[in-house]
């Protein structure tokens, strides 16, 4: 045994792809398939390169034409092959086939499970880098029904062998964490990266499912993607089923809200439906093909110094309660959440925001690590045609309503602004509620944990009601 010196600090050393996979390999009752589609048989390669691969590897295959492949699986609606639904199939079929072949009785203690991917690497031209869907299928007890984890990954590697190698090593990972580390999901996605660099590899949406995972909060670990760096975005819907944003984006004109909505009030509902007006009402926007978004940056649920977990929930749980799509980005700057967007449609796209956050947008200090500074930032802000949709201000002090006709900016982007104003890029908010503009999230939260009157009406229909029913944003906190 190694000696401990007095004054050593622990290390968490990260077993080598090789152990992982050997130490599976040893396990007597670990039994399943590998089917990989798109980037070669990368992941089962390390589990017989390690050693000891007979008693854990039933099938190992490649479907890879196309006509081979639909004979297997079937034909998907789409006719695409690297999709969610096509490895699901993939999932289901292989574990049948197990159950169908082996026989029960005589194999007792085995724990079947079968891994699967589905893969595009980088094209010939480059311009297309890469994407798949992995995931297992899997068992950690004979009598118990199978666990599911999915996860859809881009690469950022351009070169193809390259990225058959680090889809390999995630696979390891991936069917390790599964039998050894279920316990805790947070560790178990952490591990993804083990041996691989962030730089290699995007993780951009995960799903369990199954008993061992019934307490798990998918919404939850969407957030872990992009508080670890394995992301930069994440979405989930109404019903809090994790989506991926390539997919839910792609060639739509997008519309989002960023905001707090700690908790969600009348004034941002009401600035969601007349923004939604004008946004529809715009020529080259079409109903059917519109996407709106409530974004939440990770830096605002940091606002406190650290992510609360339960308070991001609170936040998720009243947004899909009135139907809402959500995403939580790592993107503090706009600009960078435009170009977000851009990378899947290239439609009309819009940001409505009050008066503050547009008044930060024209504050230089936010670009000073641009070398092009302010200008750099607003030419990929307002590049692809996007409108700012302003919510006005009412200051208490005068009683004035501030909008883009009387706002004032640092004299420096005085013009920036004129010219941005005058282009149409900047279009006011009209048919508000006066009413309700002296409402404010932070306001409205301190008179929910002290319990004090009067908060229900400061919000839409049906949210007050969650709040008390779901006891969210610690309410009750002080009650006896």
């Amino acid at each position: 045994m190694a000696i401990t010196l007095k004054g050593d600090q622990k290390i968490n050393t990260v077993q080598t792809t090789k152990t992982k996979a050997l130490k599976i390999n040893l396990n007597a009752h670990i039994y399943g398939t590998f089917a990989e589609i798109g980037a070669g048989q990368e992941t089962v390669r390390n589990f017989f390169r390690a050693g000891g691969a007979s008693g854990t590897i039933a099938k190992a295959m490649s479907a890879y034409d196309k006509d081979f492949s639909d004979a297997i699986y079937g034909i998907e609606k789409d006719n695409r092959y690297v999709t969610e639904a096509r490895l699901k199939k993939m999932l289901r079929h292989e574990m049948d086939l197990i159950e169908e072949r082996l026989d029960r009785q005589k194999h007792p203690d085995k724990l079947f499970f079968s891994y699967a991917n589905t893969v595009a690497t980088i094209n010939f031209s480059k311009k297309f880098k890469g994407h798949g869907w992995v995931g297992i299928r899997f068992q950690l007890d004979p009598l118990e029904d199978y666990n599911e984890i999915v996860l859809h990954l881009r690469f950022k590697e351009t070169d193809a062998r390259l990225q058959q190698e680090t889809l390999g090593v995630l696979g390891v990972n991936l069917v390790y964490g599964a039998f050894y580390l279920n316990d805790n999901p947070k560790e178990l996605l952490k591990s993804f990266y083990d041996n691989i660099d962030k730089d290699r590899l995007e993780i951009d949406m995960i799903n369990f499912s199954g008993p061992r995972f019934m307490y798990v909060d998918n919404r939850l670990m969407s957030l872990q993607l992009v508080k670890n760096g394995m992301t930069n975005a994440v979405m989930f819907d109404s019903d809090g089923n994790n989506l991926l944003p390539a997919q839910v984006l792609y060639k739509r004109n997008i519309l989002a809200l960023r905001g707090s909505f700690r908790p969600v009030t009348k004034v941002n509902m009401d600035m969601f439906q007349k923004s939604k007006e004008l946004f529809l009402a715009e020529k080259k926007v079409d109903p059917e093909k519109t996407q709106i978004i409530f974004e939440i940056t990770l830096s605002n649920l940091k606002a406190e110094g650290k992510i609360n977990e339960r308070d991001f929930l609170d936040r998720a749980e009243l947004l899909c309660s009135l139907g809402q799509n959500v995403m939580i980005t790592d993107y503090q700057e706009y600009f960078k959440l435009v170009e977000y967007f851009s990378e899947f449609t290239k439609e009309r796209m819009a940001l409505a925001m009050g008066v503050n956050n547009l008044i930060q947008i024209f504050d230089e200090k936010y670009y000073r690590s641009l070398s092009g500074g302010i200008l750099e930032a607003f030419g990929k802000l307002f590049y692809r045609d996007l409108k700012v949709y302003m919510y006005p201000y009412k200051e208490e002090e005068s009683g004035e309503y501030i909008t883009s006709e009387n706002l004032k900016v640092h004299p420096r982007v005085k013009e920036l602004y004129k010219f941005f104003k005058s282009n149409g890029k900047l279009v006011d908010i009209k048919g508000f509620n006066p009413e309700i503009l002296s409402i404010f999230s932070r306001k409205v939260l301190k008179m929910i944990k002290e319990d004090e009157e009067g908060w229900q009406e400061m919000l839409p229909k049906g949210v007050s009601e969650t709040i008390k029913e779901k006891r969210l944003f610690g309410f009750f906190k002080k009650r006896k």
